[in-house]
């Protein structure tokens, strides 16, 4: 059967995350184009939302007593983004949904409605970072991340602004189905199936005058260098900028430290070759640039939470007859 989602819609929903979640995990097919995922839209009656029009949800707040996975979109006009409050049966009706053993997820600012529920209380979360000063003051027991696209905590997910909503939501096909079915659902919906960097390249800062030699050659550079023991010195060197200069024009332009992103490439490319090589792990660990089948491991727990045996088994791709 497929697995239920319930998407709850309140006052001050924003289309845009409304219909993230219906089309992400809509696009999700197995092999035969059956949906893997049966996608119900509730609510406590006609909804209003933050661009000016009235949605009625076909389901009520029941549909979450049924639903193997909760999601919450953003409520950018919500009462849990102004004053922190929370309809007493939306309140109740997620406790008992999380209490049973539902997955929870949030888009964007639908972070205070997990947080006004008292869900997130102890928790990292990610919502978007224009919302992220509101937000934390009027629930500071949570522990907002506001420079990630999203946070995966287990039995509770939560995602920055808008389009972080479908990173998230492949995010979760990804876990559920593997690689193989999370690309066909981005490329049914026009998406990247992964994006690098967190949401800090996306908060407004002034932008510094550009003289042409961004860091973007060098990545593509590093890339084609992934088993070289490349340095950050050396990727400096490249781009010809002091360590210090290509460090912040580095963070500026992917959200990320040069460290981190290699350390992430690295990963990904490991990745790729668990999924669709027969290449011994520690040959994947030495063309990676991760050195050892030991490092790769622990990489890979560490990113992922699994071994890379068992990243293997359930992600390889079948050989096509």
């Amino acid at each position: 059967m497929p697995h239920v989602i319930a998407v709850v819609a309140l006052d001050g929903v924003v289309p845009f995350d409304l219909g993230t979640a219906t089309q992400v995990f809509g696009a999700a097919r197995d092999a035969g184009r059956n949906r893997l995922y049966d996608v119900r839209v509730c609510g406590t009656g006609p909804v209003r939302t933050s661009a000016g029009f009235t949605i009625v949800p076909d389901h009520d707040l029941s549909a979450l007593e049924v639903a193997d996975t909760v999601v919450v979109p953003g409520v950018d006009a919500g009462s849990t983004v102004t004053d922190g409050t929370l309809r007493d049966d939306v309140r109740e009706a997620l406790r008992k949904a999380a209490a049973d053993g539902r997955r929870i997820v949030s888009i964007c600012t639908g972070a205070s409605v997990l947080a006004a529920a008292g869900l997130l209380d102890g928790r990292p979360a990610a919502t978007h970072w224009l919302w992220g000063k509101r937000i934390g003051g009027l629930y500071p027991q949570v522990r907002w991340n506001l420079d990630v696209l999203f946070v995966d905590d287990g039995d509770i997910l939560t995602s920055a602004g808008v389009g972080a909503g479908a990173d998230l939501c492949l995010h979760i096909v990804r876990n559920d189905h593997g690689a193989e079915v999370a690309n066909r659902a981005a490329r049914r919906c026009v998406l990247p199936p992964w994006r690098d960097g967190g949401q800090a390249q996306f908060i407004e800062r002034p932008v510094p005058h550009s003289d042409g030699t961004g860091t973007a050659p060098t990545r593509a550079w590093t890339l084609d260098r992934l088993a070289e023991p490349v340095t950050l010195e050396a990727m400096a060197e490249h781009a010809r900028m002091s360590v210090r200069t290509f460090t912040r024009r580095f963070r500026e332009e992917t959200g990320t430290s040069p460290r981190q992103w290699l350390l992430r490439q690295r990963i990904a490319h490991a990745q790729l070759l668990l999924e669709s090589t027969d290449l011994g792990v520690e040959t994947v660990a030495r063309r990676s640039g991760l050195g050892s089948a030991t490092a790769l491991r622990q990489h890979l727990q560490t990113a992922i939470g699994v071994a890379p045996t068992a990243y293997r088994r359930t992600f390889r791709q079948p050989a096509r007859s």
